[in-house]
This record gives C-alpha cells, structure tokens and sequence, in this order.
C-alpha cells in the first residue's frame, strides 16, 4: 500500500486551528488524524462532532478520526454524518468492537479497531477481515508528545504478519520522529500518525523529510 502520512490535529494550535489544518493541507498531508477524546476513556477532552464538521467545511484531506471513548456506539453516526472517512474504535473500549464495526459500515465509512500498548495484538485477530485499518498505539492514549515504546516494534511487526494479504492498513501513532519513523516502516507500518513532530516549524519541510523515509 501506499504510505500515508496521517497529521495530528491535536499538535496543532487550538487558537488557531482552522489556520494550522489548511496549513497541513497546503503542506502535502495525506490525511488528517482526529484525536477524539471524551475524558473518561482518556483523562483529556478535545473535540466533539460539532467541531469535526466545522473543519470539514474548510479541509479536504481524508478525516482519519480516532474515538478514545468509552462508548463509541453512542457517537460513530453524529462522527460519520460530521465528515469522517475512516472511523476507529478501541478494543477496550465498553462497547463490543463488532457493533462498532457494523455501526461504521453502516454510516458509510471504512472501520478501524485500535490497540492500547498493554493490549496484546493478538486480540485484532476476529476483526482483520472486517476492517480497513489497525492502529497500533506506541503510547499510552490520551496525550501528545510522548515518547516511543520500544516494545512496539515488535507488536508491528507481529501485527503486519497477522494481517498478511488482506487489504488493511498498519497505523502507528506515538511518538512518531525522524529516529523513530524508520524503525517503524521497517516493522511493517505504512501508515504514520505525527503531530508535534510535524507541526514544529515549517510543517511542509517536516513532512517532505518523512517521505524521504517511504
């Protein structure tokens, strides 16, 4: 697959965030990542869909939307109809994960499942032929800015053997610089999160220098 390069929107700056988005875009972004949070889930809160379809208004990249909360089931229509592609859901998350799954198709959007690090990979298995993407978290949800997780290349690798021939797409999001994104492709991911990384400074000079790694 062709690697995608997925900008976090939660690196941005919030004062300015409509300019810093068209400014990923302008930047040759291939999607943009939607960290949402509900504060229960995770301890932090950033957007609901209300904000996501605001952003729609004005961006065009692919919607890469992230759910870090307890119930997706009660939010993946409001997040489709807001302008979501691709719509993923934590395994441990209080919902069951083949509801979620449905829900999105249903809503007209690809389908993603998301493992936290503690969540041994193994458990995407029952879902790989019902999903566009696994997204593999390389910190612990719920903040920008952490550092990598040794422990994932591993996990990337395993899941990338897992997943084999099918047509779903290997997400990584944490962490993610210019030491760590080699490591990390060759692990077997071919789709990249990076928010602080990319946002600082000039944003097209970072992400030309991400492609330099594909």
């Amino acid at each position: 697959m062709k690697p995608v390069i997925s900008i976090s929107m939660l690196s941005a700056d919030f004062a300015h965030l409509d300019r810093d988005l068209k400014a990923a875009e302008a930047a040759g972004a291939d999607w943009l990542h939607v960290d949402v949070m509900d504060g229960h889930f995770v301890p932090n809160i950033t957007i609901g869909p209300d904000q996501v379809a605001n952003f729609r208004d004005s961006i065009t990249l692919p919607f890469d939307v992230h759910l870090m909360i307890s119930n997706p089931l009660l939010y993946i229509e409001r997040f489709a109809k807001a302008g979501s592609d691709i719509i993923t859901v934590h395994l441990e998350c209080e919902d069951d994960p083949q509801e979620c799954i449905d829900l999105i198709h249903r809503c007209g959007c690809k389908a993603g499942v998301v493992v936290k690090p503690d969540t041994p990979v193994e458990a995407v298995a029952p879902y790989l032929d019902a999903i566009a993407m696994v997204l593999v978290m390389s910190v612990y949800p719920g903040f920008g800015g952490q550092k990598y997780i040794e422990a994932s290349t591993k996990r990337i690798e395993t899941l990338k053997k897992m997943i084999g021939d099918r047509p779903v797409r290997l997400e990584v999001d944490g962490g993610v610089n210019d030491e760590t994104l080699p490591v990390i492709l060759k692990a077997g991911a071919d789709t990249i999160v990076s928010g602080s990384c990319l946002f600082k400074g000039n944003i097209a000079e970072n992400i030309k220098r991400f492609r330099q790694c594909f």
